[in-house]
């Protein structure tokens, strides 16, 4: 009985600690994807203990070698799953030494001995360039209103899975062809245009979407729930029409597609930084105040067209 209580008071204290570590990440400015993918990891890494008899003060080198086999060996990881990982717990044992609840990170070591070297050949991911003509076929195979117009409004916006997800009707500035995406740590510009092809999508979906009388904001919903659409569903949605047609892809696939074909088209690279919302590092940058009309019309004349009926 005494084993069974002191279980459940670590379980207890594993959860408190966890919540006031993700209350930490957010205060960093972690996204809040980022924090869901480390907390979840670290349970992994909790439950690995519990299941032997062990605590988090108990990780030393011998412990994460026993984790790190775990990982490679039972669950079949693949490298970059086990870098994310070591880079959840790395991150985790730092506020933990920081706090004084264990008295140093010692998984910090660990990852430089075990997961520094470079990935093979064989592990490095090739993003897939999909050709105009080649997107131009998925998405006019694509029937479903909603689906279709998850698949354009990434490749024509260029914006991330969440980005997309976090979308409401009234993001949608209809006068001028634009969306105000929410605020996130990763992104600096909000502002995101669409062309007619997109409004033309988007339209249709939201006759759907009213005669489905939804009670949410959300842009995108499921069908059965009539809640907000999650990630492993939009992600699905991209890979299961994309595979119809055996050029599989995935959501960030079409953020590849959006810049890659803004650059062939010869739009300035500074334009395209600002689309995409990526961080001004350079001085210069920080001080280049892009005007939006001419943002725009620059991203009219080169996102390409699908040919979309």
């Amino acid at each position: 009985m005494e084993g069974l209580e002191h279980r459940e008071l670590s379980r207890v204290k594993a959860e408190r600690l966890l919540e006031d570590f993700r209350e930490d990440c957010l205060l960093k400015n972690m996204s809040e994807e980022t924090v869901r993918k480390y907390i979840s990891a670290i349970r992994i890494f909790i439950d690995f203990l519990r299941e032997r008899g062990l605590s988090l003060e108990d990780a030393d080198k011998h412990v994460l070698r026993g984790f790190l086999r775990y990982l490679k060996f039972e669950r079949k990881a693949s490298r970059k799953t086990l870098e994310n990982y070591f880079s959840a717990l790395s991150t985790f044992y730092d506020y933990l030494a920081y706090e004084e609840i264990v008295p140093a990170n010692h998984v910090l070591p660990f990852r430089r001995r075990y997961l520094r070297r470079y990935k093979t050949e064989e592990e490095q991911h090739v993003r897939r360039l999909l050709s105009v003509e080649e997107l131009a076929k998925i998405v006019n195979s694509t029937l479903d209103p909603r689906d279709r117009a998850i698949i354009v409004l990434l490749a024509k916006t260029g914006i991330r899975r969440n980005e997309l997800i976090r979308l409401d009707v009234d993001d949608i500035d209809w006068e001028n062809y634009k969306i105000i995406l929410k605020k996130t740590p990763k992104r600096s510009n909000r502002v995101v245009f669409f062309d007619d092809e997109t409004a033309l999508v988007l339209r249709r979906w939201l006759r759907v979407r009213e005669r489905l009388k939804p009670r949410t904001k959300a842009l995108f919903i499921n069908y059965a729930s009539k809640r907000r659409i999650d990630r492993n569903t939009l992600f699905n949605i991209v890979v299961k029409h994309s595979s119809k047609l055996g050029l599989r892809i995935s959501p960030h696939d079409l953020r590849h597609w959006f810049t890659t074909w803004l650059r062939r088209n010869k739009m300035p690279r500074e334009f395209i930084k600002e689309l995409r919302g990526d961080r001004r590092k350079e001085a210069i940058d920080l001080y280049d105040h892009i005007d939006e009309e001419e943002l725009r019309e620059a991203y009219l004349a080169c996102i390409p067209k699908l040919g979309i009926d």
